[in-house]
């Protein structure tokens, strides 16, 4: 007799990941009546910029205009529109219990109350509240129908029959997900893979093995017609489990084996993409110095031939000639050298950098190799401890490895003067609150308490963008070197009237005076200990210092050994403030 498939295994790889996937997909009409309702409302500046940033999915440029647009006056319509903006891109951000709150702003007479319905049935199901999700989506279902719009319907009766599937009523699921599976084109997609990966999910879990393989079979094979490498992965990865259960150990060795190759095809498109573009911008950075060069002999030939023709007017005019074109020479000379003096220092600069980063890279790589030639003998071992344990040792890597990594490109974009820079009126509080959101693993992991302390009501003028970079970097280094139950937090500080004073404390190994003034130096890479021992390269603080300055703004670091460490960023408000 088959053994049965393990339930909880196969269905955190696909229940939870299919659903509410190709939701945004129902903003396709919608996006047009959007785009009609600016156009009728050209004199609303911050309802026309929310609206543009929406259909762009830029959430947080949607947030901080639509919020603009509601503190100001406007009618009814125009705020159910900001309100659902906001919930939307809330939820995109995963905030569920911010998007829920704007959600319920909206009057059920909103005219697309039902994409209403629709999205809060989503966040019903994220929060695992199955019962409350289908009360939404049927509410939404008859408007839904009336679009004519497949793929919504599609995703309509997915979720739905997911949510049946959680709640164990078999007979409801099936018949939604046979809905979903019949509505589906039928060319290969990565809609018809997932469908048949729920119908498989549906068998299983009643116990009906054989179905159950049959369909996980099929959407095995339907990914080999496909370019998503994640979705490949998935599925290879569900035979390997398929055929444990077998007690056919080789096979299911081989499909690991193959999840594996799809996994890293993944990192190093991603990687391949990454140095194509920084080789592609380097290549254009030595063509416009090749250029400059010509530029400047074709200026000396043609210094060249003037004196020869003022050589033929008289000796007087020879003479003064002669003097005039031996001044400039001196003058040009003195120039160049100059020039070939800054460019040395910039290359040297340039030399130790990629020294340094490609030590570290190769420290990271290096690491990954043999954690990745451990984690493949555990998996023989089944040893699932310590396999979590490899797990989180590589995410571990490669973050560190993508963060030096995106400080390299940001400041190669900074000194080619290829970053953009557009300054803004910024509502602090929301950008910390982000920022601690994204560094959420990191502080549980080290079970670190992070405050933010600022205040809701300052707005700073500065570039978005920047200033996420900014605060992304001193965030890393304050958890970085944070002790075990330590704390962090952001607060702020009105000490002038045209400035805001953002301050990061935290109460981790600090650093002495000499370390303060190496850091703070113009163009000083290493960031060292009292042994001289380095610890980082140093480049994402300067990163930060060329930034706060583009941005008028200063940086101040106050520090004890042992007592912690102060990061005080002061930033220019915007005026509107008063």
């Amino acid at each position: 007799m088959v053994q049965k498939i393990p339930k909880l295994l196969l269905l955190f790889i696909f229940t939870t990941s299919v659903a509410f996937s190709r939701q945004e997909n129902g903003l396709n009409y919608f996006s047009v009546a959007i785009q009609k309702k600016a156009r009728s409302y050209k004199h609303e500046i911050n309802f026309n910029k929310a609206q543009y940033f929406f259909l762009k999915k830029e959430w947080d440029s949607t947030l901080v205009y639509s919020m603009k647009q509601l503190n100001s006056k406007s009618d009814l319509e125009i705020k159910e529109y900001c309100h659902f903006f906001r919930g939307y891109s809330l939820k995109e951000k995963g905030l569920y219990k911010q998007s829920h709150i704007e959600f319920n702003l909206i009057n059920k007479s909103f005219q697309y109350y039902y994409l209403v319905d629709n999205y809060t049935g989503g966040l019903f199901y994220f929060e695992k509240k199955f019962e409350q999700a289908i009360i939404h989506f049927l509410k939404a279902e008859k408007e839904i129908l009336n679009q004519n719009d497949n793929s919504e319907i599609i995703d309509l009766y997915a979720n739905i029959g997911i949510c049946y599937l959680h709640l164990k009523q078999f007979t409801k699921a099936e018949s939604y997900l046979k809905k979903e599976v019949l509505l589906n084109p039928k060319q290969i997609t990565k809609s018809i893979i997932q469908s048949n990966t729920n119908i498989a999910n549906l068998y299983y879990l009643q116990y009906k093995d054989q179905q159950a393989i049959y369909y996980f079979t099929k959407a095995y094979t339907l990914s080999k017609n496909i370019k998503n490498f994640n979705l490949k992965e998935n599925t290879a990865f569900n035979m390997a489990v398929v055929e444990e259960n077998r007690g056919n150990y080789k096979k299911a060795i081989d499909y690991r084996k193959e999840a594996e190759d799809w996994k890293d095809s993944l990192n190093n498109q991603n990687k391949i993409w990454a140095v194509a573009d920084f080789e592609k911008k380097f290549a254009v950075a030595q063509k416009q110095k090749q250029i400059k060069v010509l530029e400047v002999e074709n200026k000396l030939k043609d210094t060249q031939r003037n004196s020869l023709f003022f050589a033929a007017i008289g000796l007087l005019l020879i003479l003064t000639g002669g003097v005039y074109l031996y001044g400039q020479k001196v003058k040009n000379a003195k120039t160049i050298l100059l020039q070939k003096n800054k460019l040395d220092e910039l290359n040297a600069t340039k030399d130790q950098l990629f020294s340094i980063v490609s030590h570290d890279l190769r420290s990271s790589v290096n690491a990954l190799k043999t954690s990745n030639a451990k984690l493949s003998a555990t998996l023989e071992t089944k040893n699932y401890d310590e396999l979590h344990q490899l797990i989180i040792q590589n995410s571990t890597i490669a973050n560190g490895a993508y963060s030096l990594l995106d400080n390299l490109l940001h400041w190669a974009m900074l000194q080619t003067k290829q970053l953009y820079f557009h300054k803004e009126s910024i509502h602090l509080y929301s950008i910390v609150q982000q920022i601690e959101y994204n560094y959420k693993p990191l502080l549980l992991d080290k079970a670190i308490t992070f405050e933010n302390s600022v205040s809701k009501n300052i707005f700073i003028f500065v570039d978005l963008d920047s200033l996420k970079i900014v605060l992304r970097n001193l965030l890393d280094n304050a958890i970085k070197f944070s002790n075990e139950n330590g704390k962090i937090n952001f607060y702020t500080q009105e000490i002038n009237p045209d400035f805001c004073d953002l301050t990061i404390e935290d109460n981790g190994i600090g650093m002495s005076e000499n370390t303060i003034k190496e850091l703070l130096q113009e163009g000083e890479l290493l960031a060292k200990k009292s042994n001289s021992e380095i610890i980082g390269t140093g480049l994402g603080l300067q990163l930060c210092k060329q930034m706060i300055k583009k941005n008028s703004g200063t940086l101040v670091i106050e520090s004890e050994i042992n007592k912690g460490t102060k990061m005080i960023l002061s930033f220019p408000k915007t005026k509107t403030n008063g």
